[in-house]
């Protein structure tokens, strides 16, 4: 079966819900024009990635995390039903990523939308990175699934350094991900070192590597889905001066094959559109002949996987026989 699937790469509407829902209804509703049936959009997405808490401190960042707190967007709200209504009317599968807020705490969330406009499931980033935990909680075990089955195959999807776990992406292959959603923010290129220390791993190039690494290992179809920032939001995003944000830049969206094969050409770093391949789940069989290391490729007498699946609760209510 042929399935075309998309991959965002565009700028978000910075800080501001109302103005991010139309945006993702609008791009949602050009890539069911161009016949998109699994689309994959960037890690918060809604409303934007605050890429200044890696620039300035926190204390300097305080302004804009309240106006970020009170644009993130609930679960349950009548923007994201919006956006529901906005897939089930394009008949498509979306991997939809968003800054969720839940009572008085924020959540790197990832909601995976059918075709029929439902939340068919729901996870959360498993460990924010680094400075991010500043900002955003931790997703618990219903995190840890990955892959839902679909019209169009098995997706699955993680945000940002979640492809830098091992165990997490052994575990998505276990599941059966046959089209992964890589859902990843703005990454820039090596700023000049002799204006700040810098590690390679936090470039664009290095996620761009990560990605299609998932691909080969996974032997699956990988979508990479990345933010752009531009000249004119940069003060917006209290970004102006530093080293690192160069504009336009940001991003590095791609489509993988399950060998880890391009499959698109790639947009201008900071250029905005929708990456489209048209892709056969059938070509996942002959990578899998190679290497398939939840498989024939495994050794689990040798080397196995210990997976916690029970939700822990905040509280408890004990009850009297």
């Amino acid at each position: 079966m042929t399935i075309r699937v998309g991959a965002v790469q565009a700028e978000p509407v910075w800080l501001d819900l109302d103005g991010s829902v139309e945006k993702t209804i609008s791009l949602i509703e050009s890539a069911a024009q161009d016949g998109v049936q699994v689309l994959g959009f960037p890690e918060v997405w809604i409303p934007g990635y605050p890429w200044s808490m890696w620039t300035s401190s926190v204390i300097n960042n305080t302004h804009i995390i309240h106006e970020y707190m009170n644009n993130s967007m609930p679960r349950d709200s009548d923007q994201m039903r919006r956006i529901q209504a906005a897939v089930k009317k394009a008949g498509m599968f979306v991997v939809l990523g968003y800054s969720e807020r839940d009572g008085g705490s924020l959540y790197m969330g990832q909601s995976f939308i059918s075709p029929e406009g439902e939340i068919v499931h729901h996870r959360r980033k498993i460990k924010p990175t680094h400075i991010e935990r500043t900002i955003w909680g931790e997703g618990q075990a219903e995190s840890l699934k990955c892959v839902v089955p679909s019209p169009f195959g098995k997706i699955g999807g993680l945000n940002c350094w979640e492809h830098l776990q091992p165990l997490l992406r052994y575990y998505e292959y276990s599941q059966g991900v046959q089209i992964h959603v890589a859902s990843w923010p703005a990454e820039f290129e090596m700023p000049d070192p002799k204006k700040i220390a810098w590690l390679y791993h936090e470039t664009g190039e290095a996620s761009y590597r990560a990605s299609q690494f998932m691909a080969i290992e996974g032997q699956c179809f990988v979508l990479v889905a990345s933010q752009i920032l531009t000249e004119e939001n940069v003060e917006k995003n209290n970004l102006t001066g530093n080293p690192v944000t160069k504009t336009p830049g940001g991003g590095f969206s791609m489509i993988f094959g399950p060998d880890g094969k391009p499959l698109c050409e790639p947009l201008g770093p900071g250029d905005e559109g929708i990456l489209k391949a048209d892709v056969d789940l059938r070509d996942i069989d002959y990578p899998k002949a190679f290497i398939d290391v939840v498989g024939h490729y495994a050794r689990p007498d040798l080397l196995s996987l210990l997976v916690n699946p029970t939700v822990d609760t905040h509280v408890t209510t004990m009850r009297k026989e």
